[in-house]
């Protein structure tokens, strides 16, 4: 991957990060991986602190995806995991990081059905018919499909920033962050009959829109909460999305340590603890199926109906991210037969071709795989071997354009989508890092997730 046509030449800004402390992450990579791998993660990085990352004099930063300039919460916490494994020795880095916390937290104040905001009120993005009795879509909101991850996602990162530097000053408005993330997920268990939320898109394919007059996918009670949207911003086919689930549990973890060790707040403590387990009995019994062979392996979507998708999506979070987002371990026995279906022509996303093969999304063509898939397949590996073969395969689709892009067609990696994707790089970078064993910060897998392995 020859990245020199990423936009680099612009000042670096200084203030966002220490630039040794960057260089000597890439020489490092440099001695374990070669020139080529080291060239890609220096400029990949260097890329999302030159032109991503605003930050403002209210002590918050605003995170662009890359080619469409709004704030993803999801994509703006991923965005960020390389530059994790620095924060811990780079201050300037770590103060930036907390600024991006303090916007996601900011965000899901404003409105926490949003996924994607605005950098102000400037009434940008998709203004669509979303039921809300009190903010309805305000101007400060890019794009209001309700996901569960756009919630998980800024719970983790101010977490993996409390463990990496132990430093609390991001984590002023956390309480009320975590007491509106409860209450919806909660309300979320009975969309049906509990929920304000609906969403309506005129003019535009079924998968950005909700069925039901707005209301989504109807359901039956399973402990789970109900999404109307996918990681990938599709219309959920069911209303269960098993891996946001997943990530639910996980984030809800952290949200018993940072209240029961930080705020010092039990009661708190004691009701993310009780609707993390709501959550994983609900995954249990009505996430785990029988797949094709007879074997056990997780649902991508239920509906508690009898209702049940088995695939998977190149968005994360998903089926194949599960150990990297820590709920189970890489050799769970239920995870490896779920890889193994999802990494097979079973999933009706999976694609191969003579150049690649790996998963995609229907929120790209058809026969289109995605980097940020093939970065996960090779995170969630046990083998070496298949982490360097999928780094260099990230490597060498490029196109010549010098980025990781949001997918290419498994034949003709010159046919490609979104020649600026932030979330993509990042997640090569992660991957290169793994594969460098510099990865110095990793999740464990959920006590959860351990407790139903020695149940099974």
């Amino acid at each position: 991957m020859k990245l020199s046509r990423i936009n680099d030449d612009g000042p670096h800004d200084s203030a966002l990060h220490d630039p040794e402390a960057l260089a000597g992450l890439v020489d490092a990579v440099r001695d374990r991986l070669g020139e080529a791998v080291a060239d890609a993660v220096g400029r990949c990085m260097s890329d999302t602190l030159a032109r991503t990352i605003t930050r403002h004099p209210d002590g918050t930063a605003f995170v662009i995806t890359g080619d469409i300039p709004a704030m993803w919460l999801r994509d703006s916490t991923t965005q960020l995991a390389p530059f994790l494994h620095l924060a811990g020795t780079d201050a300037r880095l770590a103060d930036t990081i907390a600024a991006v916390s303090r916007r996601q937290q900011a965000s899901i104040l404003h409105d926490p059905y949003a996924n994607a905001f605005n950098d102000g009120p400037t009434g940008g993005g998709h203004r669509d018919r979303t039921g809300d009795p009190v903010t309805g879509q305000s101007p400060w909101v890019w794009e209001r499909k309700y996901e569960i991850d756009s919630l998980a996602y800024p719970v983790q990162l101010a977490y993996d920033l409390w463990q990496i530097t132990g430093r609390t000053d991001h984590l002023g408005q956390l309480g009320q962050v975590a007491r509106t993330i409860i209450d919806l997920w909660r309300t979320e268990q009975r969309h049906d009959e509990a929920s304000p939320y609906t969403f309506e898109r005129t003019d535009c394919p079924p998968s950005d829109t909700l069925v039901r007059d707005g209301r989504g996918p109807g359901t039956t009670f399973t402990g789970m909460t109900w999404a109307g949207f996918r990681p990938s911003d599709d219309a959920c086919r069911y209303g269960y999305n098993v891996p946001g689930n997943a990530f639910a549990v996980v984030a809800l973890g952290y949200l018993v340590r940072l209240a029961s060790e930080v705020l010092h707040d039990d009661q708190l403590a004691d009701d993310a603890a009780a609707l993390r387990s709501e959550l994983e009995r609900g995954i249990r019994e009505h996430g785990v199926v029988v797949g094709p062979q007879g074997e056990q392996v997780y649902a991508y979507e239920v509906d508690g109906r009898g209702g049940v998708l088995l695939a998977d999506d190149a968005n994360s979070p998903s089926l194949l991210s599960l150990p990297f987002l820590g709920w189970c371990r890489a050799d769970d026995p239920l995870y490896t037969a779920t890889r193994d279906l999802i990494l097979s022509e079973a999933n009706p996303y999976h694609y191969s071709g003579t150049t690649a093969s790996g998963i995609g999304s229907p929120h790209t063509p058809e026969r289109h795989v995605w980097p940020i898939a093939l970065a996960i397949q090779g995170l969630t590996s046990t083998d070496p071997a298949e982490r360097r073969r999928l780094l260099d395969l990230i490597l060498t689709t490029d196109a010549g354009t010098g980025a990781v892009h949001e997918s290419f067609h498994v034949d003709d990696p010159g046919t490609y989508t979104r020649e600026w994707f932030s979330w993509a790089n990042a997640m090569f970078c992660e991957l290169a890092l793994e594969t460098a064993g510099l990865r110095s910060y990793r999740r464990p897998a959920t006590e959860a997730a351990t407790e139903g392995e020695a149940a099974r």
